[in-house]
């Protein structure tokens, strides 16, 4: 059974992006918080089927609170990069982003001990408008990416030239892009494992789906964010679709990681980047971004 991958993007309940509401990091402090609770039971979640998982920080959260990155360096998870402070790609300046890469990554280096290679962007947020973004990443340190979003999302969404991981040629050196997961459905790629599409699809359905891209020899990645386990946390005053998208069956998040550990072989991008070969499908730094962004549902 072909290897997945578990992946939890380490943020709060406020940085719900492209909504209007999520507030400016100057204001973070002053908001109760809630990930540092809601971090410690994913992990408790995973050590108890003995998976690990790579956990991307935003550097603010990381510095915030130290102890969540040792914790999840000490239990067997792969540190790496959700930006610094949560912006997204395509509000930012090549330079503003290089900026906010490499000093999240040499962050949470100092803070775990050793290399953080791998980036996601906050939101997915890369499309069209930023054809700069790899090259970018590689520039400022990072060896692989997951950030391209190969299907309708509500901050992202570009065509990559391949649903399976592949090799990105820059000027700075290669990349490694693993897209979000998606399965061609009447022609159309879909998500189905993370986020709102995991919260609003039955299990069942989503394990379907992911035993058919592990059939593809593709690595199923499925994403989570702490908030998604907490149906208490405060809410937000968003638009009636982004409150079904930010809020619809909460409680269902942890039954469903709790059968996910069960289902499906777990691990990290490090472990999968250590075990498969990618090389062979290369393309230019700019081919994956600068296709036209589907159009959001969740």
């Amino acid at each position: 059974m072909h290897q997945c991958v578990f992946t939890i993007d380490v943020e709060d309940w406020f940085n719900l992006s492209g909504t209007g509401h999520e507030p400016p990091p100057s204001e973070w402090d002053k908001l109760e918080s809630r990930v540092e609770r809601n971090f410690i039971e994913m992990l408790d979640l995973l050590e108890a089927r003995k998976c690990s998982a790579t956990c991307f920080f935003v550097g603010y959260f990381a510095k915030r609170f130290k102890h969540l990155v040792l914790e999840a360096k000490q239990r067997g998870h792969e540190i790496a990069s959700h930006s610094s402070y949560h912006r997204l790609v395509y509000e930012q300046t090549p330079e503003e982003f290089f900026s906010d890469a490499e000093g999240s990554r040499k962050l949470l280096e100092d803070l775990c001990g050793q290399p953080v290679r791998g980036f996601r962007a906050p939101a997915f947020s890369v499309n069209k408008q930023t054809p700069w973004f790899f090259d970018t990443l590689a520039q400022a340190g990072y060896t692989y990416d997951s950030s391209v979003f190969p299907g309708v999302h509500q901050t992202g969404g570009c065509d990559a030239p391949s649903l399976a991981p592949y090799s990105v040629q820059t000027p700075h050196g290669e990349l490694v892009e693993f897209p979000v997961t998606a399965i061609k459905v009447m022609g159309t790629p879909l998500c189905f494992f993370g986020g709102g599409y995991l919260r609003l699809f039955p299990y069942p359905l989503m394990r379907f789906m992911a035993r058919k891209v592990q059939q593809s020899e593709r690595p199923v990645i499925f994403y989570v964010h702490p908030r998604e386990i907490d149906p208490d946390q405060p809410r937000m005053p968003l638009s009636r679709r982004r409150r079904f998208t930010s809020y619809v069956n909460l409680t269902t998040t942890q039954p469903k990681m709790e059968r996910i550990f069960r289902d499906f072989p777990i691990n990290t991008f490090s472990h999968y980047l250590a075990t498969h070969e990618i090389s062979d499908r290369q393309v230019q730094s700019h081919e994956s971004a600068n296709a036209e962004p589907h159009r959001a549902f969740l």
